[in-house]
C-alpha cells in the first residue's frame, strides 16, 4: 500500500489514461489480484462482496418471475457440443478442452463450459415430456471459461462468474415474452440498483448470439465514451429443440418442439460500475450495491469515550451496512482510503463533536458535508442514501445524453466517431456488408436497434439505400 497521504496520487488521472486509471482503481481499491494462471483473476473480499450483492438482488428478482435455480456440470462432451452447428462454430475459438483424466487419455474430449445451452438441452430432452411440464424456468450461478486472447479485470477474463437462465416454453409467443421480460428485468436492475442508465434493444443478426433466433441487449455508456454490453437475452426459437429432439405431447396428443430462451449477466457489471461512476479518487459506489454503505471514522480515537460513541452510532445504524474504522491510521489516510473504496457515506466523530452532541456526515459522490445532531444521524442517513442513489443515476444519465450524437450522413458519422466520444444514432439499411464496412472503416460497431425507434432520416448513413432501422453505434469494450 502507498504511504499515508499518497493513496490518491497512486492513481493515474482518468483524463490522462483512462485504461490505466481503471487498472489502478481496481488494484488500489483492493477488488482483484492477478494470479499465476494467465488471464484469470482473484476476486478479493471487496470485489466479491459487490458480486454477492448483485447476485442476491438479481436472484430475488428472478424468483419473483417464477425462476428456480439449478446446477449443471462444467464439462460438455464434444459430441454434445457439435449438435448445434452455429453454436459450436460461434464458440470454437474460445473453448478450453480437457483431454486427460489423471494419466489416462479420455475417449472423448470434454469442453469446459463456455456456456451451457447444450447441457440444458440434453437435460430438457428427458425432463420434458408433456405440456404439463412446461414452462421450465431455470437459472444457474456458476463460472464459465472462454480462452480470451486479451484480458482485463472484470471486463474480460478466461474464467468469470455469471448467471445463465435457460427456459423452455410451449409456444413461440411465450418464449418471446420471456426473452423481453428478462431483458427489461436486467435493465431495471441496472438503473434502479447500479444507478446505470442503459439502452434496451435488439442486436443485429451479425452480432446476435451463436445459434439464437434473436438477441436482445442492454448497452451502457462508460465515462470514456465507450459502450459496454451489460446483459443479454436470447430467443432460440425451436432450433436447439430440433437439434436435440426436445419434444412434448400437447393437449391434442400431437408432438411439438419446445421454444427456448437464454439470458445472462456477469461480473463485468463490476467493471461497468467502476467506469460509469468512478472519479479521480477511486470508486464511487451506488448505496444499493455498496458492501459498506456507511463508515464511521472516530477522530482522536484514543481519547476517552470516542470509540464507545462510534460503537453506539453503529448500533443505531444496524439496519444499514455500516462499519467503524478503528485502525491506527491517520484520519486523513482513512478518508482517502474510504474514498478509494467508494463508500457512499462517512461519519466523522471526535471529542469536540461528542461535546457538541453532533457528528459530521460526508457524501462520497459530491463530498458535501453535513453537521448533524447525534440523535438525528439515523434519520439523516436514511434520507441521504436514496438521494445519493438517485443523484448518481441522474449524473450518469446526463453524461450519456451529453455524449449521444446523431449522424445524418457518413462524413458526419466518421467525424463524430473520430473526434467525439459516445453513442452515435444513425439509420441503417439492414445489410450486414454495410455494417461490416462501417466497423472496418471507423472501428464502430452496431450496439443495438433500440426498442424506441426514431426516424432521423430515410436512408442508410453509409450507403444511402432505404433505411430499415435506427441503430446505436459506438466503440466498445
Amino acid at each position: 500500500m502507498a504511504k499515508e497521504g499518497k493513496l490518491v496520487e497512486a492513481i493515474t488521472s482518468m483524463e490522462e489514461d483512462f485504461a490505466q486509471w481503471y487498472t489502478d482503481v481496481v488494484r488500489k481499491a483492493d477488488l482483484i489480484d492477478y494470479t499465476s494462471v494467465k488471464g484469470c483473476m482473484v476476486l478479493k473480499p471487496a470485489g466479491y462482496a459487490i458480486w454477492e450483492l448483485i447476485q442476491k438482488q438479481l436472484d430475488e428478482r428472478f424468483k419473483e418471475t417464477g425462476v428456480e435455480n439449478v446446477y449443471l456440470p462444467m464439462f460438455i462432451p464434444e459430441s454434445l457440443l457439435q449438435k448445434e452447428k452455429d453454436h459450436v462454430e460461434g464458440f470454437a475459438p474460445e473453448v478450453a478442452w480437457v483431454t486427460h483424466g489423471g494419466i489416462n487419455e479420455l475417449e472423448e474430449r470434454l469442453c469446459v463450459r463456455p456456456t451451457s445451452e447444450t447441457l440444458f438441452c440434453d437435460f430438457y430432452k428427458n425432463d420434458i415430456q408433456s405440456y404439463r411440464d412446461l414452462p421450465k424456468l431455470y437459472n444457474q450461478w456458476c463460472s464459465v471459461v472462454r480462452w480470451e486472447k486479451e484480458t482485463r479485470p472484470f471486463l474480460r477474463s478466461r474464467e468469470f462468474l455469471w448467471q445463465e437462465g435457460h427456459t423452455a416454453h410451449a409456444t413461440a409467443e411465450e418464449a418471446q415474452e420471456r426473452t423481453e421480460q428478462m431483458l427489461h428485468l436486467y435493465a431495471d436492475f441496472c438503473e434502479e440498483v447500479l444507478a446505470m442508465p442503459v439502452i434496451r434493444g435488439r442486436k443485429t443478426d451479425k452480432e446476435k448470439f451463436a445459434g439464437a433466433k434473436a438477441t436482445y441487449t442492454i448497452e451502457a455508456l462508460m465515462h470514456d465514451g465507450k459502450a459496454l454490453q451489460s446483459g443479454t437475452s436470447h430467443n432460440f426459437g425451436d432450433g436447439f429443440a430440433k437439434a436435440f429432439g426436445i419434444q412434448y405431447q400437447d393437449k391434442d396428443n400431437s408432438l411439438k418442439y419446445v421454444h427456448q430462451t437464454s439470458w445472462g449477466m456477469t461480473t463485468r457489471l463490476i467493471g461497468a460500475i467502476i467506469m460509469v461512476h468512478g472519479d479521480e479518487s477511486g470508486l464511487v459506489l451506488p448505496p444499493m450495491i455498496a458492501p459498506v454503505q456507511v463508515m464511521i471514522t472516530p477522530i482522536m480515537q484514543k481519547k476517552e469515550g470516542v470509540l464507545e460513541k462510534a460503537a453506539e452510532i453503529k448500533e443505531a445504524l444496524k439496519e444499514f451496512r455500516v462499519r467503524v474504522d478503528a485502525s491506527d491510521k491517520s484520519p486523513g489516510f482513512k478518508f482517502a482510503e474510504q474514498e478509494m473504496r467508494g463508500i457512499p457515506l462517512r461519519i466523522e466523530i471526535g471529542p469536540k463533536d461528542i461535546e457538541a452532541g453532533q457528528a459530521v456526515l460526508v457524501r462520497r459522490d459530491t463530498r458535501e458535508k453535513y453537521q448533524v445532531a447525534i440523535d438525528e444521524i439515523v434519520t439523516m442517513v436514511a434520507k441521504l442514501l436514496p438521494e445519493i442513489q438517485k443523484d448518481m443515476y441522474d449524473r450518469a444519465l446526463a453524461h450519456r445524453e451529453e455524449h449521444t450524437h446523431t449522424a445524418l450522413d457518413y462524413d458526419e458519422f466518421q467525424n463524430i466517431i473520430t473526434n467525439r466520444q459516445g453513442f452515435v444514432k444513425a439509420m441503417w439499411c439492414g445489410d450486414t456488408a454495410c455494417e461490416e464496412a462501417i466497423k472496418e472503416e471507423t472501428g464502430a460497431t452496431t450496439r443495438c436497434m433500440p426498442f424506441e425507434q426514431e426516424q432521423i432520416g430515410n436512408v442508410c448513413v453509409r450507403c444511402g439505400k432505404p433505411a430499415k432501422a435506427m441503430v446505436y453505434f459506438g466503440k466498445a469494450y
